[in-house]
């Protein structure tokens, strides 16, 4: 199985190679990838000096070009998809059909894989997307359970990728609109889940601090006690009488255990969630997924996830937990 990791930056590419990444992907600094975040992301040069680097080592680079354009600005997508084709990209990965259908028209070698964010999780819209604009594989919704990702494997007309580690939406991908309805900006065309212009920290004389979306209370966290980005499904929220993560808690989601059953099952490649964290974030992830992938080619009878592996995730993990989410569930 192919080990495809994050970057959002060139130092974070450069550690996921150097780590074991067989595939890295990234996006542009604009709206046209789902962590448009300020400060993230590369530059056409640093795009360059990134594809270089790892194909130099033997590894592939993807362009996401994930979120939803308006129809006014359809352009800037296409010339996204042009620029990708220019820089020698291995692939784009993109949701929006219109997008889709450009690149297959105008760089109809250029691989296109379906984004997560296109929601595809039965036979028939997989082979819509391979017959209409010619995929080359798709990423599945973190939504399915490991029996529906096994079942969709043995039928799927393109190779499937699914994610393995890393933050865990609860949202249908590309269908959110929690984000929207705080902000009026939707994450799936402005690329990100809590614009940053909305997002307000507040100092208390306690030590506390409280943030705010919009003006609205998302959370409030004491003094010395960590904090992640804002989001509304990852807030805090009196319920009740009582205060507490009613959506979501901080967690990701981790799939380790269920290798063995994610290859058997067919799956061609593990996606890495986290374009918008570190190097450091990005080093161990990897690192631990290569050795776990190694390990389970070399001797698959005897193959076992090891604690120290478990325990490394766990470090990076949001909340310092982790979750099998979706995958684990009694119905199916």
């Amino acid at each position: 199985m192919q080990l495809v990791c994050p970057a959002g930056n060139l130092p974070a590419l450069m550690t996921a190679v150097d780590n074991g990444a067989d595939a890295v992907y990234a996006g542009f600094r604009d709206q046209t990838n789902a962590r448009a975040f300020p400060g993230l992301n590369f530059s056409e040069q640093d795009l360059r000096r990134g594809i270089d680097y790892a194909r130099a080592r033997g590894r592939q680079m993807y362009l996401a070009l994930n979120t939803y354009p308006e129809s006014a600005r359809l352009c800037e997508w296409e010339r996204a998809v042009d620029l990708a084709a220019d820089l020698g990209a291995d692939a784009i990965i993109a949701a929006e059909l219109a997008v889709l259908d450009y690149a297959a028209r105008r760089h109809p070698l250029l691989p296109r894989h379906l984004s997560v964010q296109g929601s595809a999780t039965t036979q028939a819209s997989l082979r819509y997307y391979r017959e209409r604009v010619g995929i080359a594989r798709a990423v599945l919704p973190r939504v399915l359970s490991v029996q529906q990702v096994e079942r969709l494997c043995a039928a799927a007309p393109v190779p499937l990728e699914v994610f393995a580690f890393g933050s865990l939406c609860i949202m249908v991908e590309g269908r959110c609109q929690l984000s929207s309805y705080v902000t009026g900006a939707s994450p799936n065309r402005h690329g990100v889940c809590s614009p940053a212009r909305f997002v307000r920290w507040e100092e208390q004389a306690d030590g506390s601090r409280a943030v705010r979306l919009n003006g609205v209370l998302i959370d409030r966290y004491a003094a010395g006690e960590a904090a992640g980005y804002p989001t509304v499904c990852k807030g805090r929220f009196e319920v009740g009488g009582e205060v507490f993560h009613a959506l979501e808690e901080p967690t990701s989601l981790n799939t380790l255990e269920l290798l063995p059953r994610l290859q058997q099952a067919g799956v061609v490649a593990l996606k890495i969630e986290g374009r918008q964290r570190g190097a450091a974030y990005v080093g161990t992830v990897a690192r631990v997924w290569r050795q776990a992938i190694d390990d389970l080619a070399r001797a698959p009878e005897r193959w076992q996830p090891r604690s120290d592996w478990q325990a490394a995730l766990s470090a990076h993990a949001e909340g310092h937990q982790t979750t099998l989410g979706p995958y684990h569930r009694a119905w199916h």
